[in-house]
């Protein structure tokens, strides 16, 4: 029978192994080359030659300096023929092999003739090798003709020899700022690439003089500029003159009526790139957005799809900040929902989500149902966000945008995909009062198929939280335990502790509860079994947990106050004996490095020595130094010690590292020493600290260093008072000062005297967060809820221009010097929003939580609402004093 006919190649991804380049080789490709010393040259395989050897320079291929030389001089002599395609071909090698100064000198002379060849593409070519390979010597030489070609007639050539300028200005700006008077007449030019090239030079020879560039703004808004790529340029400009000169109370814009008047040009770059300015204008109101969102509105209708996705993505990011003001282009929007392209159907929707009213939900989710199938996973996060932010907006459509996020929880995706939707559908439980029980109703038929098993847990430990809070808790109770019989192991344990909550706080539950977890006392894995164990007899109010019902919640719900990794080390280090374990002795502060702080390479461990092999905390070590210190011990007991803290340079005559000792009255530096020099002992070494830039301390106490032997780690202490249980800030100059003596390398002696010497140390910071220890907490919502309300103090904070989100995070965490809760110090990408929670303790033991709900504002402008409550109001309001003034 005949086989129907099928390209050989139909079957087969991956096309790489079709390259015409397939497994080339330096070594043969270098052997083809001696095809350019041939007499009689062959000008179409010495092009071949030369395109095989760009391959292998741009697949990251290294010649030697051998190599390189031998294909250079090789290549030169090919400038005697006269073939236009091997001559460019010539240019393209040279300017990649980058030849060494001595043998530049061999080419020069060929590219000069070129650069004055009556052949405009070798002039052009010519130039931009020369301006590549040259140094700044012979740059002066050929000065004067590159200010020629830069008002050449012919536009390729000015083109390159305006391009070269902005290469050259990074390594030769003083050449390139003369040839000012030159490159502003390029700017008039008739040929559009030459007056584009020019503005950009222009600009760059200008750009750190303020007063200059607005001067070129000034003379460019009146007309001069035909060119389409220079407009955009000049539109940039503009934009970054009106930013620096805006006047914010009077509302003066200078050159906004230029940006205006572009939206009418007939290039269609020229007005998106004035419309698109408009819009990121700071502070910019609806009269002024007006005509660009009317412009942007029929770019949504254009044939062109790249116009569209300009546009749509444009309005999208204007719905951020002023949402009514896109609200007329809805009915184009809705239009794109079916663009073909799905970029632009993504940001088509999330942008009606932003600015749809309340009526036009119930349609906007039948459009998206049909939709979200056809795009790829990082579009549909996007969605979900967007759909969040909705419901939050108009809490009444709940229904429907939560069967919408039910539905779509249930259709294939990837982890970070469901992760979203589940993320959303706790968020809209928690803010909307009215979707618990759908909510929960819906988590519940999703676990059931859930393949994750981080989701599986989470949404097991939140059912626990809220189901007992429902109407009707007894109908969870059949989803939980299906968990128990059919995941694994993990899954299962979280199954039992959720079950033990619904015991806990239903009443009516109980006994049903006894008789599940008794089923689980027969299961296979260890983990469950024992929770299932703990339970019984914590419900049953037998057990050593809790005698009452108020002491069983409180297990079952109170915060953890200890971090679970140093639970986790005291547990490992416990020794079974008559005595039991207590959890109030395990430390409360999370482990930072260990104390062996950094130094040169190939020392040994500065400060207390390496770690033993059963190490006790950080904080318990340092306890027990500065309380074998009879000056320290009346000090009382030790609040924090920070990280050590690096004051000398690596590989320095002294490696010297700090760390910061807080008591509630008193601050305690200790610097640890190391000697690195063999010949050298040093002598009663210590610190002399400055404190004048720390008003509110004053020094007590200083501990010098008797001695200090070659690579024999020691301590010297300076201890400070403060006001007790004051957050007192400043900074602190430090000068090392001790007597230096010679040693006999062959002896070990060193000599009777020695001579003072001084070394300069790095300064130290006392700051806010040295007063804020990071305790983490299992439950923070519980923790919240049990903390007195009226110690709550809120506020709002602009925190002005910042890269990401995530840096504004990271930033305010560690002004705080807070402990991160349920891994919310994580932003996800590309987000808009972020809630923060983090605990700590204060100094004079003062329990304190923290609320962050951040916001981008405008382009990159981060807002940020700040909660805070804790034991003391008092402590409440220094949290937000830390903030304003950081």
């Amino acid at each position: 029978m005949a086989q129907p006919l099928v390209k050989k190649d139909d079957d087969r991804d991956d096309e790489a192994e079709y390259s015409p380049f397939l497994g080339i080789e330096k070594g043969a490709v270098l052997q083809e080359a001696r095809v350019f010393h041939d007499p009689q040259l062959d000008a179409r395989r010495c092009s071949q030659v030369i395109t095989k050897l760009l391959y292998l320079l741009n697949q990251g291929e290294t010649f030697t300096k051998v190599e390189a030389t031998e294909v250079f001089f090789a290549v030169t002599k090919l400038f005697q023929s006269k073939d236009t395609g091997l001559r460019r071909m010539v240019y393209l090698i040279i300017k990649e092999l980058s030849p060494s100064n001595d043998e530049v000198i061999i080419v020069t002379s060929s590219l000069m003739k070129d650069m004055n060849s009556k052949t405009d593409m070798y002039r052009a070519n010519a130039i931009r090798v020369l301006c590549r390979i040259t140094d700044g010597t012979l740059l002066t030489q050929i000065e004067r003709y590159l200010k020629q070609a830069i008002v050449d007639k012919n536009p390729v050539v000015a083109s390159a020899a305006l391009v070269s300028g902005v290469h050259l200005l990074q390594t030769n700006p003083e050449i390139v700022k003369r040839w000012s008077n030159e490159v502003q007449e390029a700017v008039q030019s008739r040929a559009a690439l030459v007056q584009f090239h020019a503005l950009a030079l222009l600009h760059q020879i200008r750009q750190n003089d303020r007063l200059a560039v607005s001067k070129l703004v000034t003379s460019l808004t009146k007309g001069s500029v035909r060119s389409p790529l220079a407009q955009c340029l000049l539109i940039r400009y503009t934009s970054q003159v009106i930013r620096e000169t805006s006047n914010a109370q009077s509302g003066e814009r200078p050159f906004f009526d230029y940006l205006e008047s572009c939206l009418r040009h007939k290039a269609e770059m020229v007005i998106f790139e004035a419309a698109r300015a408009i819009t990121e204008l700071s502070g910019v109101t609806n009269r002024e957005l007006t005509p660009a969102i009317t412009v942007l509105q029929l770019f949504l209708s254009s044939s062109k799809p790249v116009l569209r996705f300009a546009a749509v993505r444009t309005l999208n990011k204007v719905a951020m900040t002023h949402p009514l003001a896109v609200t007329n282009c809805n009915i184009d929007m809705e239009s794109l929902i079916s663009d073909q392209n799905r970029s632009i159907a993504t940001l088509a929707i999330t942008t009606l989500l932003k600015t749809g009213n309340e009526s036009s939900v119930d349609r906007l989710m039948k459009q998206i149902t049909n939709f979200m199938s056809d795009i790829a996973d990082e579009f549909k996060i996007v969605v979900v966000e967007a759909i969040r932010s909705l419901c939050l907006k108009f809490p009444l459509k709940y229904r429907s945008l939560m069967n919408f996020l039910s539905n779509i929880l249930r259709e294939e995706g990837g982890f970070e995909y469901k992760k979203a939707i589940v993320d959303s559908i706790v968020i809209l439980i928690r803010d909307i009062p009215d979707a618990k029980e759908s909510g929960l109703f819906h988590l519940c038929e999703f676990i059931e198929d859930c393949e994750f098993t981080y989701l599986s847990t989470q949404i097991l430990h939140f059912l626990g939280n809220e189901g007992p809070k429902t109407s009707d808790p007894s109908k969870y109770i059949r989803y939980i335990y299906n968990r128990v019989i059919l995941e694994n192991a993990t899954v299962r344990a979280a199954a039992v502790s959720t079950l033990a909550k619904f015991g806990a706080l239903v009443e009516s539950l109980k006994p049903r509860i006894f008789v599940l977890l008794r089923r689980c006392l027969f299961d296979i894995d260890d983990e469950v079994r024992d929770r299932a164990t703990l339970y019984l007899n914590t419900l049953d109010g037998n057990g050593s947990i809790g005698e009452t019902d108020d002491n069983v919640k409180e297990f079952l719900f109170g915060p953890l106050d200890v971090p679970l990794v140093n639970l986790e080390t005291s547990l490992q280090n416990y020794e079974p004996s008559e005595q039991p374990f207590d959890i109030s002795l395990v430390p409360k502060e999370v482990k930072s490095q260990p104390l062996a702080e950094k130094k040169a390479p190939g020392k040994k461990p500065a400060g207390l020595g390496t770690p033993t092999s059963n190490p006790t905390s950080t904080v318990d070590t340092y306890e027990k130094l500065l309380s074998a210190i009879p000056e320290f011990s009346i000090f009382g007991k030790l609040f924090k010690s920070s990280a050590p803290v690096e004051l000398t340079e690596a590989e320095t005559e002294y490696a010297v590292n700090a760390v910061k000792h807080i008591f509630d009255g008193h601050v305690v530096f200790q610097y640890s020493c190391t000697n690195t020099i063999p010949e050298q002992l040093l002598e009663n070494v210590t610190v002399f600290v400055d404190a004048s830039d720390a008003e509110e301390f004053s020094e007590a106490v200083s501990k010098p260093l008797r001695t200090l032997a070659y690579d024999v780690p020691g301590n010297t202490f300076v201890a400070f008072e403060k006001p007790v249980g004051v957050p007192a800030v400043g900074k602190f100059s430090n000068l090392l000062k001790f007597i230096v003596k010679e040693v006999d390398p062959s002896t070990g002696e060193a000599d009777d005297e020695g001579v003072e010497d001084e070394y300069q140390l790095e300064d130290i910071e006392i700051v806010s967060a040295d007063y804020m220890l990071k305790v983490g907490i299992s439950n923070f919502r519980n923790a919240w809820e049990s903390m007195d309300p009226d110690s709550e103090r809120v506020d709002e904070y602009g925190l002005g221009a910042r890269e990401s989100l995530a840096e504004a995070v990271s930033a305010v965490i560690n002004l705080l010097g807070m402990q991160p809760c349920e891994g919310t110090d994580v932003v996800p990408n590309n987000s808009r929003s972020h809630t923060c929670l983090l605990s700590g303790v204060f100094i004079g033991n003062v329990k304190v939580l923290v609320r962050l709900s951040f916001g981008i504002d405008g382009p990159k402008q981060v807002a940020m609402k700040l909660a805070v409550r804790s034991d003391d109001p008092e402590i409440s309001d220094a949290i937000h004093d830390i903030v304003a003034n950081g």
